[in-house]
């Protein structure tokens, strides 16, 4: 099924006119945590606990929808590309390639203002910012942890455990990027979605770091290396994997200082010794990323026959 998914959202991603005309599940989702933080996230005691209930609410039906669905369907290979059609949505493999895409064009024909804009598009930090080596690194940053989080993650899970593992995985990572904030408004009520997020990229950041330094051939060693020397100085516990292990990959540093509008955030260098990245190292993040994929689709095949052997 993830395999369908796969090639589904390669072929197609998810069309313009289906989401006009019904949406996306990140945005039922969205509407769904919305509306649940709306009310119960309130001033006073328990906004912990409140929080942790609509984790839970939001994940529960998401997995319950995903339980119910993967029930329905028919034997055989039939019910494996209905399923594999639902799961679809919920892999964002072509639309990851498609947003650094649009950072790597401009950047490379020295459009810094298109390519401002772009990256913008993707990151939270001030684009006003970020020069050429700036943009460069907050794309391969975006790229590195969005695989994870957007791609190998919810394959991940749906391949371990169907249509209910990677929807309630979609709908924790939905809710971490909605609630999980460390600000007034959401310390506490977005705390368990944040350690629920957390416990649920744990493995799949580490799979896609080792996925990135696989693909990058004759650069695996360097790339091995940087990942388990600077991934757990990383910020998150997660995300420092693909991105040390892009960085070790690609022969540049990313992280350090980052802005985020009058606030500077001061991050440690992932690869610290290296250069800084340029505009064609995008181009070389991306084709690093296709391989990366195409390992990850290569390791469900592999599973899958594994599995029917038994």
């Amino acid at each position: 099924m993830m395999l369908v998914a796969m090639a589904l959202d390669l072929a197609l991603g998810w069309p313009k006119a289906l989401f006009k005309r019904i949406g996306h599940p990140v945005t039922w989702l969205g509407a769904l945590i919305e509306a649940l933080e709306s009310r119960l996230n309130r001033e006073g005691t328990n906004r912990r606990a409140r929080g942790l209930l609509t984790a839970l609410l939001v994940t529960g039906i998401a997995a319950g929808i995903g339980a119910i669905a993967q029930a329905l369907l028919p034997e055989g290979w039939l019910g494996l590309v209905i399923g594999g059609a639902l799961a679809w949505p919920l892999v964002a493999l072509r639309s990851m390639h498609d947003h650094v895409m649009r950072v790597t064009k401009p950047l490379i024909a020295g459009d810094l203002t298109g390519a401002r804009h772009a990256v913008a598009m993707i990151v939270g930090r001030d684009p006003k910012q970020l020069d050429t080596a700036g943009v460069a690194r907050a794309a391969l940053e975006s790229l590195a942890e969005n695989s994870s989080d957007g791609i190998v993650a919810p394959l991940f899970w749906g391949a371990l455990l169907g249509l209910p593992g990677i929807a309630a995985y979609k709908a924790i990572n939905t809710l971490d990027s909605m609630i999980g904030h460390r600000n007034a408004r959401y310390e506490a009520f977005g705390w368990a979605a944040a350690r629920i997020d957390d416990g649920a990229n744990l493995l799949p950041a580490r799979l896609t770091g080792v996925l990135f330094a696989l693909a990058s051939g004759g650069r695996a060693k360097d790339a091995f290396r940087v990942m388990l020397r600077d991934a757990k100085a990383h910020r998150s516990p997660n995300a420092g994997w693909p991105e040390s292990a892009l960085a070790g990959a690609l022969g540049i540093r990313l992280s350090g200082p980052r802005h985020y509008g009058d606030r500077v955030a001061q991050e440690p260098w992932l690869n610290g010794a290296a250069p800084d990245p340029g505009a064609h190292d995008l181009a070389r993040g991306l084709a690093l990323f296709r391989r990366a994929m195409g390992l990850g689709a290569v390791l469900l095949v592999l599973v899958a026959l594994a599995i029917w052997g038994m």
